[in-house]
């Protein structure tokens, strides 16, 4: 997907950018589906390191050998674009990291997979990995002594790793219970064995009281604080729109649900972001704003100037006034909405056009068959 270089206008920059923004924010991305380019993944950094995202973990559901075939080798080409991405990641003042999911590692830790686990470390170790993260998530849980197996695989990944910071997904990393539907009923007592047992200096990804959390409060996330043992590191599912119904929309809108003061109750804050990733700054954008503003920030207001901020002034009010056929009505029910959006983007100069035209035409469509097999 072809990407443009941005070029922020002065007032808008000097307003909006903070270089030691609290919490630390960041990009996961952690998405379904077709994963974005190098070039993109170098401009989302670039351009966002300074509104105060200051991490950006590399965990794409498509990277195969980060997940179904985690024991065996990246290809050398892929793993030079890596370790070329970590380079560019810490030029920026970003922290480079990697997620990796060891597919129900927890049913068999024996010396032949530890081994393979040890290659892996050490390959991420080689391209300068700074943040690790072992993830348990979209694993079957309902298991026998699942936290305390859990937990003897990460305290062994954080004796061997060089990375300075270690993370940890749960299996069960929401009160939703959906998580419980999908993947089996959660083990008693199974939150509260990790976070009494866990290494404190090992931090814990949590999505808040829903998968897709639409709000996060400081009550909430003082439960979670006692429960885990220490502040939670926040996995935000929005704007991410992959799966076969989120995929139908594209997530344009400002943050809301995300008060500033959460900024005290958590570890860090990352969001998993848009499959269109020009598009999904404009959200990223606001979500700096809410943080630094606190009480004066406007979701609305913040979107109108981050859509100029992204796309320019013409494309971006173009953006602004289909924000509610964009976001809220879905692919499969624009009706004769869609000739007019294609009438209106088709043909302009930009990437973030681009990536409507490419919506239009069903190229971020996520199947179920997607979800199941990556």
């Amino acid at each position: 997907m072809p990407q443009a270089h941005y070029s922020c206008s002065e007032s808008y920059s000097a307003y909006t950018r903070e270089s030691d923004l609290k919490p630390e924010l960041g990009i996961i991305e952690g998405f379904y589906g077709k994963p974005w380019t190098w070039e993109a993944r170098r401009e989302t950094v670039s351009f966002l390191a300074p509104y105060g995202y200051r991490f950006y973990m590399y965990a794409p559901k498509a990277d195969v050998f980060l997940r179904r075939r985690w024991q065996e080798s990246h290809p050398d080409a892929y793993a030079a674009e890596l370790k070329s991405f970590g380079k560019h990641c810490r030029d920026a003042g970003v922290r480079f990291g990697i997620g990796l999911s060891p597919y129900e590692l927890f049913n068999n830790f024996d010396d032949a997979t530890r081994n393979s686990l040890c290659r892996k470390l050490e390959f991420f170790d080689s391209i300068g990995a700074e943040d690790v993260a072992v993830l348990f998530d979209d694993m079957r849980g309902d298991v026998d002594d699942l936290a305390k197996k859990q937990i003897e695989i990460i305290h062994w990944v954080a004796e061997r790793t060089k990375a300075s910071r270690v993370v940890t997904c749960p299996s069960y990393y929401s009160d939703d219970p959906i998580l419980d539907r999908v993947f089996g009923r959660r083990p008693e007592g199974y939150l509260e064995e990790l976070g009494a047992n866990l290494d404190s200096k090992i931090e814990i990804f949590w999505t808040g009281e829903e998968v897709i959390s639409r709000q996060f409060s400081t009550g909430h996330l003082e439960r979670v604080t006692h429960l885990l043992k220490r502040k939670p590191f926040v996995w935000d599912n929005y704007p991410v729109n992959d799966g076969q119904r989120m995929s139908q929309y594209l997530h344009l809108r400002g943050f809301t649900g995300r008060p500033s003061a959460m900024a005290d109750h958590v570890a860090a804050h990352g969001i998993n972001p848009a499959l269109q990733p020009t598009l999904g700054l404009i959200p990223a954008i606001t979500l700096s704003d809410s943080y630094r503003l606190g009480d004066a920030y406007e979701y609305a207001e913040s979107f109108r100037r981050a859509c100029i901020e992204v796309l320019g002034e013409e494309l971006g009010e173009l953006v602004r006034e289909d924000l509610l056929t964009l976001q809220d009505i879905g692919l499969d029910r624009l009706g004769e909405k869609e000739a007019f959006l294609r009438s209106r983007y088709e043909g302009v100069d930009h990437p973030g056009a681009r990536e409507i035209m490419a919506w239009l035409n069903g190229d971020y469509r996520i199947t179920d068959e997607v979800v199941q097999t990556q």
